[in-house]
Parts: structure tokens; sequence; C-alpha cells
């Protein structure tokens, strides 16, 4: 809950919203993972471990069934609860007491567990989705494929909705430098996320390869960590880059920002063969550091990049388009100035956390009046 995957940062942004509104948070996971930064009284539930996947699933269960007996001795006039496999037990205790509850649904994770991972039993997990979704008063989905998807599972659809994820535009800022002339010995592309296998940053460094060949100054920057990092910096140096890319690791939400200023363009390089059902934190991200975006033409990249007119849209997959219009990018410096405000002006109006958050407690009518 407090570490740093996209997942974390979303759900800290969550707490901090709702704490700002005035509300008492009670927080009821098995993974705290640090320290909070808004007051909230944690209660940790049972750990899931390792060890292989039926030991796993059960024992995820077994988490879950533990959330009862803490609502139990909570007065809680909310349940906000991230959709997880197997997590049916605090939307059905909302449904019994009568309190309003929010599922905020990030994937069809059933199909996700399959596709990435390995899931023992698909007909429970299939049933747990059915019964969360059919239980919660409303069901937040962050794109329209979710939401259809959820849809689709759910026995009451009608209380389904979409609201894409937000950013901290407070924390996010763009580089008070000027915009880096095309010229520029050292122009920065980057890619902010976890090194996973559907982000593309294999393609991002097959189009980079591309770009360095023609001799001007170029750098490559991937900020975050996952189970693909190893690869990656195995494809970087047998394509001859490693002087030329850098791979920070993992880093503290706080120090995001200042990677971001470090760029002159950033990218979300999806491939052609994901579900595009994401709503991903990076493009807000990229968007209140006022860069310029180049991302693959997929889900709801299309629609947070105004189809275009926000960033440059490329073919999913495609490294020769991809390496292209990055150099047409950098050549147009007079783009890159002009949308430096644009961009940073959508992520404050449509994607705040502050907005997600009240249109999301809407759904339940609950008071989101600002504190003085």
């Amino acid at each position: 809950m407090f570490g740093h995957k996209g997942a974390s940062v979303h759900a800290q942004a969550v707490l901090g919203e709702l704490s700002r509104i005035g509300h008492e948070l009670h927080l009821l996971t098995p993974r705290p993972g640090g320290e909070a930064r808004v007051p909230i009284e944690v209660h940790e539930l049972p750990t899931v471990g390792g060890g292989a996947a039926p030991d796993r699933e059960r024992a995820a269960q077994r988490c879950d069934r533990a959330v009862a007996a803490v609502l139990d001795e909570l007065s809680a006039d909310l349940i906000y609860e991230r959709y997880a496999l197997w997590g049916r037990t605090a939307t059905a205790w909302a449904a019994r007491t009568g309190t309003p509850s929010l599922l905020e649904v990030n994937a069809p994770l059933v199909t996700e567990q399959i596709r990435f991972r390995e899931l023992v039993d698909v007909d429970r997990a299939h049933a747990v989705s059915i019964a969360a979704l059919g239980a919660a008063s409303a069901v937040v989905c962050v794109s329209d494929a979710v939401a259809d998807w959820a849809r689709f599972v759910s026995p009451r659809p009608e209380r389904v909705f979409t609201i894409p994820n937000g950013v901290d535009a407070e924390r996010i800022r763009p580089s008070s430098a000027p915009v880096t002339p095309a010229t520029d010995a050292a122009f920065t592309v980057g890619f902010v996320g976890s090194l996973k296998a559907w982000h593309g940053v294999e393609t991002l460094l097959e189009a980079f390869a591309q770009l360095a060949i023609a001799g001007v100054g170029w750098r490559l920057l991937v900020v975050g960590d996952g189970p693909f990092r190893s690869a990656l910096v195995a494809q970087a140096a047998n394509l001859g880059l490693s002087h030329q890319v850098e791979f920070t690791g993992a880093i503290p939400p706080a120090e995001v920002s200042a990677q971001l200023q470090r760029m002159d363009v950033a990218c979300a390089p999806y491939g052609r063969d994901e579900a595009a059902y994401f709503s991903p934190l990076k493009v807000y991200e990229y968007l209140a550091a006022g860069l310029p975006v180049v991302a693959s033409a997929v889900g709801q990249l299309r629609t947070a990049l105004d189809h275009g007119d926000l960033g440059r849209l490329v073919p999913p997959g495609d490294v020769n388009v991809l390496a292209r219009t990055l150099a047409e990018v950098r050549a147009d410096l007079a783009w890159r100035e002009s949308i430096r405000a644009r961009t940073r002006a959508a992520a404050i109006t449509r994607h705040s956390w502050r907005g997600v958050v009240e249109q999301s407690l809407a759904l339940v009518r609950q008071p989101v009046a600002r504190t003085a």
C-alpha cells in the first residue's frame, strides 16, 4: 500500500484525498509496506506469502475472510475497496449492513491472472468477481474497456461507471529550464513505469537503437523496476546502447518529478497484442510534467492525448514509426514549446486525483465539501 508501484501511488492518492476532505480512515491490508503520509489506522490482515499457486490462492481467500471480523468492530460509513482477485468479503459486508460501498476496478483480474501468471481455481475466481461487483453500491472502472468487462460480469451492470486515473499535479511539475533545442548534445527520451511484459519497453529500445545510429546525441532514461529489467538491460547491451541508456531502478514517488524533468519527450510504447484496458498513470504524469508524449494508439491513450492533440499517437509495436516520430518530435522545437502549457493544463483540469475521488464519492452520495 505504501510502496512505489503504480497501484500503490493510486491507493495513496485516494487516501490522501479522503483525508483532505476530512474523513477518518481505516486501512485493511495484508501488506502496508511502509509509513502512511496521512492520519490513518492500519488493520493488518493475514499475509498471503509465496509458495505454490494453490497455496497462495487459499491463503488469499483466508486473508479476505478475515476482513469481516475487522469491519464488525468498526463503525464504517463507507467501504472503498480496490478489486482484488479473491476480494469479496468487504462488499458483501457492506451490502449486508446497508453501508455504501465503492469498488475500484483497475483490470479484469481473472483474465490477467490466467494470461500473465497462474490461476488454479478459475471457477471460484470468476464467482468472486461476480459476487464483489454485484454487491458494491457503485463500481468505478479506470477505463471503458474495464467497464465493459465489469458490466458483462456484474449482475447489476447499471452500477458500473468509468472514471480514469489521475495525477498529483502538485507533486509532478514541469522543468523550469527552457525546452531543449533539437541540436542539444543529449536529447533525452524517457519512460516511467514497472518493467513488465506489456509495457513495450523492448520496442522502445529497438526504436532508440535506430535513432542512436544517426550519430546525433540521444539518451534514453528508463525509470522504474520490474521482472523484465534484466532482460531489457541485456537487450540494451546487445544493441550497443549501454552507454546511452540509464535504468534508475525503483524510486520513491516523491522522486519521480525530478526524473521527468530530465526528459525531453516521454513514451508509452504499448504493444499491439495488449488488451488495452489500462489507464496508465505514467501518461497523466507525463502531461502534468508538461512533456510531449509519444504513445501507442490503443485503448484509453487515444482519449488521454485528445486523439493526438496533446501528443503523438503511433501504431502499437511499430519500431520504425516510433523511431521516426521521436525524431520528428525532436526536430519540432516550436511544437514542443507550445505543448508544455497545454499538457500541464489538461492534467490539472481533467485528471486531478481530487476530481477522481469527488466523482467517485458522488456515486454513493457521500459528502465532498472541501475543508477551509
